[in-house]
C-alpha cells in the first residue's frame, strides 16, 4: 500500500514500503569489538504523569528490549542519555533501572556497564565534596549489582569546576576508589549543552590533554574511554594516544563505521545511541568484520549512517525520540510515548523520513506492523490520504 509522507516543504509525497525485513542472526558473540547498545527505557503510557513528574517506566517491556539487545550479542550500556538520564529520568528512576537490568543480565548471561553520574543533585552543587559524594553513591550501587562502571561527564561538576586541576582532582578521587576498571565518558556540548568546556576548557585541544592526563595518572583503573564529539579525525587522534590495553568506544553517531573498522594503527569498539535501533543490523556487520571482511562490515553498516545522521540531526540531544519513534514501529512498544513527554519533540516531517530510511534498510521486522503503525501516526496529524 503506497503512504503519503510529509515533507520539509509542506507537501506529501508517495512512497511504496518494503514487503520483507533483512533476516539477522542471533546469538553468537562478537569476537573482534566490543560493542555496547545504549538503550532507551519504555515509558508507561497509562500513568496519569506530567513531564515534571518522576519517570513511569514499563518495567516489562523494558527488559525485554535489553533481552532482544542480548540476543544478537550485543552488549547494554544501561541508564545512560539515550534512557533519557537528566531530561526525564531522574536518579531515582535510574537506579531502579540499573538494579533491574543488572539482574536481568546477570540472569541471561548479558554483558552490561551502567552509567555513574551526579544527577541526584537536583540544586546546583556548592564545591567538589559534594559532586565526588554524588559520584561515590552512584559508582557504589553500579558495582553493588555486579555491572561496569561507566562514568559519565556531570553537569555538576561542569558548573562547579574552576579549571583542569578539578577535574584530576575529582576523576583521580574516583579512579582510586573503583574496584574494577571503568569506562570514561566524554560527552560533547552537541548532546549536551550544559558540559560545555568540559575537562576545564572551551578549547578541545586542551580538554584532550586534560582527559589524557587523567588516564595517564590510573591506566589500570580505566578499560576505556567513549568519545561523543562527533569528530572522526579528533577520536582518531586521540585513541592513537591511549596507553596500552586503554580502548576506545566510539561513541561518534555520525562517522562510526569508519571508526570501528580502524586503519593500520587501531579501531575503535562502540558504545552507540543509534545501535539502539540498528542493533541486529549492526551485530551482523561486526560478525562480518570478525572475519576480517571489512569491506564487507562497510557494505552492511555505511547504508546506515544517513538515517543516523537523520536521528541525530541539531538539536542533537533530542535523538532519543527518534529512537523510541522506531522501537514503536518495529514493535518493541505497544505506543510512542515517552518519559518527560519528549514524544513530541520532532516533527512530522522527521518521523516520516525517519521511517522511510529505516524501511529502506529493512529495519523492521514486520514492515506491514511499520506501515500500519505510521498510518495511525498519519492520521493523528491529519494525514489521511
Amino acid at each position: 500500500m503506497t503512504l503519503h509522507l510529509p515533507t520539509p516543504d509542506g507537501g506529501l509525497k508517495a512512497y511504496e514500503p518494503r514487503a520483507e525485513p533483512l533476516a539477522f542472526d542471533t546469538g553468537a558473540p562478537l569476537a573482534s569489538r566490543v560493542v555496547f547498545s545504549a538503550a532507551h527505557v519504555v515509558a508507561d503510557p497509562f500513568a496519569d504523569t506530567t513531564p515534571d513528574s518522576p519517570a513511569a517506566v514499563d518495567w516489562d517491556a523494558t527488559l525485554a528490549f535489553r533481552r532482544h539487545l542480548w540476543s544478537h550479542g550485543l552488549g547494554v550500556a544501561e541508564a545512560m542519555d539515550t534512557a533519557q538520564r537528566g531530561m526525564g529520568l531522574d536518579w531515582a528512576g535510574a537506579a531502579e533501572l540499573i538494579r533491574r537490568s543488572a539482574a536481568e543480565a546477570k540472569a541471561v548471561g548479558g554483558r552490561i556497564a551502567c552509567g555513574v553520574g551526579t544527577d541526584q543533585l537536583t540544586a546546583p552543587a556548592h564545591d567538589l565534596a559534594e559532586v565526588r559524594a554524588a559520584y561515590e553513591e552512584q559508582l557504589a550501587l553500579v558495582e553493588g549489582t555486579g555491572a561496569q562502571a561507566i562514568l559519565m561527564a556531570s553537569r555538576a561538576l561542569a558548573a562547579v569546576a574552576r579549571g583542569p586541576e578539578d577535574y584530576l582532582d575529582v576523576y583521580g578521587h574516583l579512579l582510586r576508589q573503583a574496584a574494577e576498571p571503568v569506562v570514561l565518558h566524554w560527552l560533547g556540548p552537541m548532546f549536551d549543552p550544559a558540559l560545555d568546556g568540559y575537562w576545564g576548557s572551551a578549547d578541545l585541544d586542551a580538554a584532550t590533554e586534560t582527559f589524557l592526563e587523567v588516564i595517564a595518572a590510573h591506566p589500570d583503573k580505566v578499560d576505556g574511554i567513549k568519545v561523543s564529539l562527533l569528530d572522526a579525525q579528533r577520536e582518531i587522534d586521540l585513541r592513537r594516544r591511549l596507553p596500552n590495553g586503554v580502548r576506545c568506544y566510539t561513541g561518534d553517531d555520525f562517522n562510526y563505521p569508519e571508526l570501528i573498522a580502524g586503519d593500520d594503527r587501531g579501531f575503535s569498539h562502540a558504545l552507540l545511541g543509534i545501535f539502539d535501533p540498528l542493533g541486529p543490523l549492526a551485530a551482523q556487520a561486526v560478525r562480518v568484520l570478525d572475519t576480517g571482511d571489512v569491506l564487507g562490515f562497510r557494505e552492511l553498516l555505511d547504508p546506515t549512517v544517513e538515517l543516523s545522521r537523520h536521528l541525530f540531526q541539531t538539536p542533537t540531544r533530542f535523538y532519543k525520540t527518534g529512537v523510541v519513534f522506531l522501537a514503536w514501529l518495529s514493535g518493541h512498544q505497544e505506543h510512542f510515548t515517552m518519559v518527560g513527554g519528549l514524544q513530541s519533540a520532532r516533527s512530522l516531517p522527521h518521523f516520516a523520513r525517519a521511517y522511510e530510511l529505516a524501511d529502506t534498510l529493512g529495519l523492521f521486522p514486520s514492515p506491514e506492523l511499520a506501515e500500519s503503525r505510521m498510518k495511525q501516526l498519519l492520521a493523528l496529524y491529519g494525514v489521511t490520504k
